[in-house]
């Protein structure tokens, strides 16, 4: 192995480095890391409440009428946002409490139906296939992306809007083309440039929206 290899290998992992590495250099970089990145996002969920508190509320209320009209909830997504949707339709279908489990359903799951759509016609069409097949006025689209524009989440968006179902996006960033579409109901953002701190802040607000969604619920309204 070259020596400018070693050396590219040395400085992403250090454990790895076949020079003379002073341990508790190493480890005291990592513990600071950690603490910077265990305040960041600590910081950045702080922000979501005041960015986005009065309207994950206001969802929320929209989403327990959908619920009690009998609507279905549909997530999906890419990725890392894929394994989200998946959490997301567990939280609302198996809670971890005793909350009320809720119709609720991952378009990522069907490994065959995503690469059959994905061959056959096109990526762009995986999710918007699946809501035209199964989503009916006054069901629930949940859509994540870190980027804000996912063409497929756009396009499960726009099917989702014309059959008139509630429409939730989640994106990081400034919102993408998310941000830009007339076709969400409700979009939250979560500002950060950082993807892993994108997806964590995520998983707050999707959880927070659950639990309001139950207490609404709750409230028999």
């Amino acid at each position: 192995m070259s020596a400018r290899v070693e050396g590219a290998i040395g400085a992403l992992y250090p454990f790895l480095d076949t020079q003379p590495t002073d341990v508790d250099a190493v480890l005291a970089a990592v513990a600071r890391s950690t603490a910077e990145k265990a305040a960041e996002i600590v910081a950045l969920r702080e922000s979501l409440v005041a960015g986005h508190g009065q309207r994950l509320l206001d969802c929320a209320r929209q989403c327990a009428a959908a619920f009690q009209a009998g609507g279905t909830l549909f997530a999906f997504g890419n990725g890392g946002s894929g394994t989200d949707a998946q959490d997301i339709a567990q939280l609302f279908l198996h809670p971890p409490t005793a909350a009320r489990p809720l119709p609720a359903i991952s378009l990522t799951q069907d490994v065959a139906l995503i690469t059959a759509l994905s061959n056959d016609v096109g990526f762009e069409v995986v999710f918007a296939r699946q809501v035209a097949a199964f989503g009916r006025t006054g069901d629930i689209a949940v859509g994540l992306s870190t980027s804000g524009g996912s063409n497929n989440v756009l396009r499960a968006f726009g099917e989702a809007a014309r059959r008139g179902m509630l429409t939730v996006g989640i994106a990081g960033y400034d919102g993408g083309r998310m941000a830009e579409s007339d076709e969400i109901d409700y979009l939250f953002v979560v500002p950060s440039a950082s993807v892993h701190r994108v997806q964590e802040a995520q998983t707050t607000l999707y959880h927070v929206l659950w639990e309001l969604t139950q207490q609404a619920l709750a409230e028999e309204f």
